[in-house]
This record gives C-alpha cells, structure tokens and sequence, in this order.
C-alpha cells in the first residue's frame, strides 16, 4: 500500500466514523426527534437535570397558606406551563396553597453540574437567611430548596421575583408519570378545567 493510499484509507475511516456518530439524532435519542432549543427551553425548563419531581409535602417554616386561593385545596386545574417532561396539558389537584414571593433563580449546582439558569421556581422560605423583605432580580443568594441535586447550598443569583399564591400539587404527567406533591405551580400556570 502507498503512502497516499494509506492516508486516503485512513481519512475515510475516519469520516465515516465521524458520520456514524454524529449521524442520525433521532437514532441517538432512542428513537426521539431532536427539537428545537426554544422548543425545549420553553417546555422544559428543568430538562437535563436530576429533579426531585415528587416531593414529601412538607413546607418550609414560616410559609402562609393563602386565605382566598384561586384554586382552593381539593380543587383541579389545568397545568399551562412546562417545567418538565409531561407538565403541560396535564390535570393537577391542588394540596396546597400559599401567598410568598416566588424567584426564578440562576445557579451552579454544589455537586459540579452544569450552571442552571432561570430554574422555576424557587420562594422566599427556600431562601437561606431570606428575612421579611422580598429579594429583587440581581440579589445574590444562598438556596435552601433542595428540588434538584445540588441545588441546597448553591449560591444564586434572583433573576425575577413576584408576590403571588403559589401551588403545591399532584398530577399525572402526559408521559404517565405520577407526581405528587410537587412544588411549585404558580396561579398564572393554572387554569380552570
């Protein structure tokens, strides 16, 4: 074999592996179409991270329930709004109800995964130290929530904050997964069946 052969063997070689493993995406989903980044972004904001998806029911100390929910507890609604895989379009029941400040948050978790940003939601009672008066976008924190590995102890940074009643619920996700307890919804990702 020549030498120009060989490098011309070898180069095929190579881009033929480079073809078979970048090749097919819905191959290498097992079987899912890729979708757009702002699709994903957009329905899924927790995707690639390890959530804690159900959760024990307990709320941080000091939380209010909300007197005059719009979703009183036992009531069901509607999920809007996606922050995993099977949220959106699925039936909650409501099993809490509480009047706080919610945050979206951008953070690095503890354990060395990769940066979150804009993780919905985390509320004023997850926050360490947080005290009465209500964060503003650009506040550095430090997270008490523990909704997804590595996220208790992890500093963060406040990207939005608003007053609203907040929703713990369970539902059946449209992928079939049952989650219960989880938190948190807000009253604008809900609506009436």
């Amino acid at each position: 074999m020549t030498k120009k052969t060989g490098m011309f063997v070898g180069t095929a070689l190579f881009a033929s592996f480079l073809l078979t493993a970048c090749g097919d995406t819905e191959e290498a989903n097992g079987g899912a179409k890729a979708e757009p980044a702002e699709q994903i972004a957009e329905e899924d904001t927790h995707s690639g991270h390890n959530m804690n998806h159900s959760g024990s029911g307990e709320v941080p100390e000091g939380l209010e329930e909300a007197v005059d929910p719009a979703y009183p507890i036992g009531s069901t609604a509607i999920i809007q709004h996606a922050h995993m895989d099977g949220m959106k379009g699925a039936e909650a029941t409501i099993v809490g109800a509480y009047d706080t400040t919610v945050y979206t948050v951008s953070y690095t978790p503890t354990n060395g995964g990769d940066p979150v940003e804009d993780h919905k939601w985390v509320i004023h009672e997850e926050i360490k130290d947080a005290g009465d008066k209500p964060f503003v976008a650009g506040d550095e924190v430090t997270l008490a929530a523990n909704h997804m590995e590595g996220m208790e102890g992890a500093s963060a940074m406040i990207d939005s904050a608003v007053k609203t009643t907040v929703y713990m619920i369970d539902f059946t996700g449209t992928d079939g997964e049952k989650v219960t307890n989880h938190k948190w919804a807000t009253e604008d990702e809900l609506t009436a069946e």
